[in-house]
Formats: C-alpha cells, sequence, structure tokens
C-alpha cells in the first residue's frame, strides 16, 4: 500500500487505555479509524464509533468490512470472566481479519512468561506461565501464530503495566494513586529493591503507529517488547511527589496480606492474587529488536511529564500545575543501547 492510499483500522477495546491511545495514535498516523462499542457514541477526535459486542462474530464482521487493521485491545476488566470472554473474543478477530485481509496488532503483556524467565526477557522466551490467565494469553498467541500461516498478518507488542491519562483496568489508576482527587499518598505494590516495567500508554501506542508506518518490513507473525520505564521500588512514588510537589507525600506498601488472605472469598482479590509473582521479582523487557527496528524514531517520553500527563487525565492535578524544572529523565528499562 502506498503513502496516499487510505488505510482504514478497527480498534475493538478504545474505551480502554490502550485501545484509545492507539486510535488516537493511529489518526495522528493518517489512518481512518473506527471503534467497536457496545454503546453508541457520536464520532469524535477522528474516530468512527460503530455500535456492537466484539463477543458477537457477526458485530465483530460487520465493523471490519474493508479494514486494513485490527486493533485487538479488548480486555475484560478487573480480571473477570477472563476464561468465558478472551479467547472467544480474539477468534472473532481472527475470523474478521481472514475474511478482510487484514492484519491484525494485539498489545501484548507480561503475563505469558514464568519465573524461569526472568529477569531479562525477549521476543524468544519460552512460555511456561504457572497462572490461568497466563495460559490464556499464551493460548492468544498461538491462535495469531496459527492465524498467520494461513494470510493473517499478526503485530504483537508486549510491553509491562500500563499508566497513562486514563484510568483505564491499570495499577497506576487503580492503586498506585486514587483517581478523582488531589493525591493525598501513592502506593508502590512492588517488592523494595526490585524492579518494575512500566509501559506509558501514549509512548506504546505511538510505538505501534511507527511500527505500522514501516508495515513492508515486517515479517507474517512479528513480536516486539517495548521496555518502557523501569523503575525500583520508590521511583515512580518520588515521582509522584516531584510532580505535585510534595516532598513528604506518604509512600506505601501494597496490603498484599490482605489481598491474599480474602482471595479464597473474593474473585477480584484471587486474580491479583495470582499476578503477585510480577511484583515479587525484577523483571526486565529486552528492547533491543524494537531499538534496532526504529532506532531513533521509539518514542521515550520522561518519567515526571508522563506522570503529570497521566495525574492530570485522571483529575489529581490542576491542567496548569507546573512540571518542577529540571527534574524527570526517562529511565529506560533498555540492554545494550
Amino acid at each position: 500500500m502506498t503513502s496516499t492510499q487510505t488505510r482504514t483500522a478497527l480498534v475493538i477495546g478504545a474505551t480502554g487505555g490502550i485501545g484509545g491511545e492507539a486510535a488516537s495514535a493511529l489518526v495522528r498516523h493518517g489512518w481512518t479509524v473506527r471503534a467497536l462499542t457496545r454503546r453508541a457514541q457520536p464520532a469524535r477526535d477522528g474516530i468512527d464509533w460503530i455500535e456492537g459486542d466484539a463477543m458477537v462474530a457477526a458485530d465483530v464482521a460487520r465493523a471490519a468490512q474493508s479494514v486494513h487493521l485490527i486493533v485487538h485491545a479488548a480486555n475484560p476488566p478487573g480480571y473477570r470472566n477472563w476464561g468465558k470472554l478472551v479467547l472467544p473474543m480474539i477468534d472473532n478477530t481472527i475470523a474478521a481479519a481472514k475474511a478482510q485481509g487484514a492484519r491484525i496488532l494485539l498489545p501484548g503483556t507480561v503475563y505469558n512468561f514464568g519465573l524461569e524467565t526472568f529477569p531479562l526477557i525477549d521476543e524468544t522466551a519460552p512460555q511456561a506461565p504457572t497462572t490461568r490467565k497466563g495460559r490464556i494469553r499464551v493460548e492468544m498467541e498461538r491462535r495469531l501464530k496459527a492465524a498467520s500461516a494461513q494470510g493473517v498478518s499478526v503485530l504483537i507488542v508486549r510491553a509491562g503495566d500500563f499508566f497513562g491519562p486514563h484510568a483505564g483496568n491499570n495499577w497506576f489508576g487503580q492503586a498506585v494513586i486514587k483517581p478523582g482527587a488531589p493525591v493525598k499518598s501513592v502506593t508502590e505494590p512492588s517488592t523494595k529493591n526490585v524492579a518494575h516495567a512500566w509501559a506509558y500508554l501514549p509512548d506504546l501506542a505511538e510505538t505501534m503507529a511507527r511500527l505500522l508506518d514501516r508495515a513492508d518490513r515486517l515479517g507474517a507473525f512479528e513480536v516486539f517488547h517495548f521496555g518502557g520505564h523501569l523503575l525500583a521500588w520508590g521511583e515512580m512514588a518520588a515521582s509522584v511527589r516531584r510532580v505535585t510537589g510534595q516532598p513528604k507525600l506518604p509512600v506505601m506498601g501494597f496490603p498484599w496480606w490482605l489481598i491474599v488472605g480474602l482471595s479464597p472469598v473474593v474473585p477480584l482479590f484471587r486474580e491479583m492474587a495470582e499476578m503477585r509473582y510480577l511484583w515479587r521479582e525484577p523483571l526486565v523487557l529486552d528492547d533491543r529488536k524494537l531499538r534496532a527496528f526504529l532506532g531513533a524514531d521509539l518514542p521515550a517520553t520522561s518519567l515526571d511529564a508522563a506522570v503529570a500527563t497521566s495525574l492530570r487525565g485522571l483529575g489529581c492535578l490542576e491542567v496548569s500545575h507546573p512540571l518542577p524544572a529540571g527534574e524527570g529523565g526517562a529511565r529506560r528499562a533498555a540492554v545494550g543501547g
């Protein structure tokens, strides 16, 4: 496809954090963007909203008519009903992509990997997760790889825990800070002295769009790791302190003891406890392949700027609040670069 031809994308999950950012990034890069949503919405921000359900194959097929790309960013909130929803939704996306000859873009996670691959994980690391959600993620990618052998091009970009200006289904907006009010304290979910990979959603979405601008260089089944910000315990809290101008802002440890203790009777806590291992061991996504592919064109917002934008978007910081001068260089999970 030449640059003068219209590129059309369908985003499934555009009301979520990464889906919404991906839709916006694609619009900036000249794509015509449709978004599948269960509730009708007027066209806005260059996005055409189409009413339908990702669990209904006919709805996905209708929304995907004549598209060149399907972004599969659907993710059941709060870990609910993963076993019943995740795989049927990816099957509907695969069927629609086959019918249209479209590429599938999947925002991937680190759930696929067990402790034997830690701390440095590249795209070829073995996938032998011990968690139910991890096994579901592995099966999603297996089905996508099988589809790529049948003519469906697939791009997977795996990243660490999301944060950004929209609350979404992520730890930053649900545990690290309390959205909708000035910040009174910060919670650190990770174990002390353990580094954790965070992905700033606008950077991740822009990276995906730039990869798609180079689609002629992508293979039929292409996987990249997005390094993002590699933060030790206390570094996210330190950034929030700088951005809010509160150097003595209380920093709390996450109450894992309560989550684990109540997990037998609280379904959400059970799902959270299953993923605790990701916060207890150091994890670095090896992004050398991505850096080699994009070179200097890899987005890298500084940590303080990313945190400030996130807090503003979550209603925790006044829009006019200034970023502290001279603070906040990006600390990247980079290896060899």
